[in-house]
């Protein structure tokens, strides 16, 4: 059998590293895409660009088709936000959209060093605004409740995607 792919998005302050690295904990193979596959982009040439913009964070395609054809590990879960999903976003078996209320999005943010994305008042309001509004995350997925103890959401997606907590 191949591998399955999952895509786990959300805005920023859902929990998206905190869950990967809760699924890494537990051996699950995962990927930190803000980390491992982001940089700054457009989201339609993919062309790198300068500075820093939400609208510009993009994820690189080549590198997220080669990690979804590796098929040695039984799953990879992709976790991270980037402005061009809509480009590969087909590639993956299943969809996890982390949402959250308003003020526990708050509460997260406001615990941010200002060197964090999401730290300043202005990306904070920036971030807020996106969570009104819902724009740049994925239409189809399944909502993940993000509120809760990151054992637990990690544990709600493990079961859904009915993978064995039994690492091999």
């Amino acid at each position: 059998m191949g591998a399955k792919n999952y895509l786990i998005e959300g805005i920023s302050g859902t929990g998206k590293t905190s869950v990967c690295n809760e699924l890494l904990r537990r051996g699950h193979h995962s990927i930190h895409g803000d980390r491992e596959l982001a940089y700054q982009g457009d989201p339609i040439t993919g062309k790198q660009r300068a500075g820093f913009s939400h609208e510009n964070h993009i994820w690189n395609v080549d590198k997220v088709r080669a990690l979804v054809n590796d098929h040695s590990h039984a799953a990879t879960f992709f976790c991270g936000g980037s402005r061009n999903w809509n480009v590969f976003l087909g590639l993956f078996d299943f969809v996890f959209i982390l949402e959250l209320d308003s003020d526990t999005l708050s509460r997260r943010l406001t615990s941010r060093s200002e060197n964090e994305w999401g730290g300043r008042q202005s990306e904070k309001d920036f971030i807020l605004k996106l969570h009104a509004s819902k724009n740049g995350l994925p239409k189809s997925g399944l909502s993940i409740n993000a509120a809760r103890p990151i054992e637990d959401i990690a544990e709600d997606i493990l079961q859904r995607c009915s993978l064995s907590l039994d690492v091999r």
